[in-house]
């Protein structure tokens, strides 16, 4: 019995580890919302860092996260980097791009819990006196990532943290 049960165990195992195989090798998760306010006031929350504590999810996991601010004020160049406790760990962002209004690119680097190094996008457009917000966070996913996501997916993982943050983006915009 106890080797029926270890071979199982062996097996299931096994087929966990196989099917990781076949996830792929990036990916990506994207949400939007309409906000009523115009891009430009959108973008300066976005490509100020030191606005993000007022409507970014993560700010108010740790209320003693340590910050740094370096580079320009804003946009290409502004760098952010924090350390905080095991719910927001470490890292740091730098924006690439910064095509204002319409687009920021920013290049998202965790350094705690795990590394991880992956681009975030945001797109807006103008919809008469709205804008929809598309927000978008890519980057590789190596073998522990792709285990990790046979059983949770990266949607599902921060999926709900960025509709958290657009909800508070859009109020910060529409005060």
């Amino acid at each position: 019995m106890i080797k029926k049960t270890l071979l199982l165990i062996v097996v299931v195992v096994a087929a966990i580890l196989g099917y990781a195989t076949t996830k792929p090798d990036t990916f990506s998760v994207q949400r939007e919302i309409t906000i009523k306010a115009p891009p430009e006031k959108i973008a300066a929350l976005i490509t100020d860092f030191h606005y993000w504590a007022a409507w970014s999810p993560w700010e108010k996991l740790d209320p003693a996260m340590r910050r740094t601010f370096t580079g320009p004020a804003n946009g290409l160049g502004a760098q952010y980097a924090w350390t905080g406790n095991d719910k927001v760990g470490a890292g740091r962002m730098e924006i690439m791009e910064a095509a204002q209004p319409e687009r920021t690119v920013i290049k998202l680097d965790f350094l705690k819990p795990f590394e991880s190094h992956n681009t975030t996008t945001f797109a807006m457009t103008p919809e008469g006196d709205s804008t929809k917000v598309n927000w978008t966070m890519t980057g590789p996913s190596p073998y522990v990532s792709k285990v990790m996501t046979v059983f949770v997916s990266m949607d599902t993982m921060i999926g709900k943290d960025f509709e958290k943050g657009l909800n508070n983006l859009k109020a910060a915009a529409e005060r």
